[in-house]
């Protein structure tokens, strides 16, 4: 008989989250003069490894320490603001947005209803253009207890924040940008799992940026939802969404403005910062495809080009990526019933 192969380990999940977020619980147990033990026993981290500056726990620990933590100190804010946050208030103000009609007025009740709990901080929405930002004010002395349990606090509001924002609708909200008011710390590097997109350190105020198109989309949960949601929240500020209800305007958008780039999915995949596997999955998630796109952005453009110009349909052709006007004519009227011709002369279909 075939010797039998050697029993395969199963894959342990990769520790990213600073040790430094750890120390800074356990002395929020000391604030209330309370033991640490049980917690970090269940969290299954040794208090000897607690004090190793380099050393990291996985998601999973993280959620199990500040669970325990929030729970047996009956405090969500593990001690950072002046008047304890009393289990279940961030799921208080998870349901209070949840009737918003769309992602931007959620986010405007979140940001208000926050000051009503604690006002150490603010937090605002601010769109400037086209773009969003979550941005906190301080208030108060956040560092009283630390710089180290200022950086926590800050760090978890805005990654609950954008968890719950991208839990409401249902979709990866890519991050343009993160900023903290501080140096970068010796595990600076943990902040782009925590924060993907550019981030800056030593900035005047924390806040996170994105695209401010998704304040337009529409809330897609329940109370049902949320019951559900609430028995497991932590994993919403540390998974990455798998659907982008954006990616489909963010493809056309890179189709457009750069056009000798996004000839291919890997170029498209490029100019988003995804790869191009991820492209093709996503957007047949969406019910899209790339070619349908593509056709649809240089629809768009040759129709411009005939009403607005009078560039012959040779140079049309070219201009929208065809390699010679038979095939842009053929293409053209696939699109709309008529020749470039007919349509420039105002054929109604």
């Amino acid at each position: 008989m075939p010797a039998r192969p050697p029993p395969t380990l199963p894959v342990q999940p990769a520790a990213a989250t600073p040790m430094a977020f750890a120390r800074v619980m356990v002395a929020a147990y000391a604030l209330y003069g309370r033991s640490p033990a049980n917690a970090l026993k269940l969290a299954q981290i040794p208090p000897s490894r607690l004090q190793q500056p380099a050393a990291r726990i996985t998601a999973r620990q993280m959620e199990v320490l500040s669970g325990t933590a929030m729970q047996e100190l009956d405090d969500e804010a593990l001690g950072a603001f002046s008047r304890k946050l009393p289990w279940g208030s961030y799921g208080m103000l998870a349901r209070a947005s949840l009737s918003a009609p769309d992602l931007g007025v959620a986010l405007k009740r979140w940001c208000r209803h926050h000051a009503l709990l604690a006002d150490d901080l603010a937090l605002k929405l601010v769109v400037t253009g086209d773009s969003a930002a979550i941005v906190i004010e301080e208030r108060a002395d956040l560092a009283r207890h630390g710089q180290g349990a200022r950086e926590f606090c800050l760090v978890h509001v805005l990654r609950n924040i954008h968890g719950l924002a991208c839990w409401y609708i249902d979709s990866r909200i890519a991050l343009q940008g993160a900023r903290f008011p501080f140096a970068a710390p010796p595990h600076a590097d943990a902040y782009a799992l925590m924060f993907p997109g550019p981030v800056h350190f030593g900035a005047a105020q924390a806040e996170i940026r994105f695209d401010a198109r998704y304040l337009a989309l529409p809330l897609r949960r329940d109370e049902k939802a949320l019951q559900h949601m609430l028995q497991r929240a932590l994993p919403l500020t540390v998974l990455q969404y798998r659907r982008d209800r954006l990616l489909v305007q963010q493809v056309r958008q890179a189709l457009a403005a750069h056009p000798d780039q996004a000839h291919n999915a890997e170029g498209v995949a490029a100019l988003l910062n995804i790869s191009a596997r991820t492209l093709h999955r996503q957007l047949k998630e969406e019910g899209a495809n790339l070619q349908q796109l593509k056709d649809e952005v240089r629809f768009e453009r040759a129709k411009d080009l005939l009403n607005r110009s009078d560039k012959p349909v040779k140079q049309v052709a070219a201009a929208v990526g065809f390699v010679n006007e038979k095939s842009f004519t053929r293409a053209f009227r696939a699109w709309s019933g008529a020749s470039p011709g007919e349509f420039r002369k105002g054929w109604v279909g």
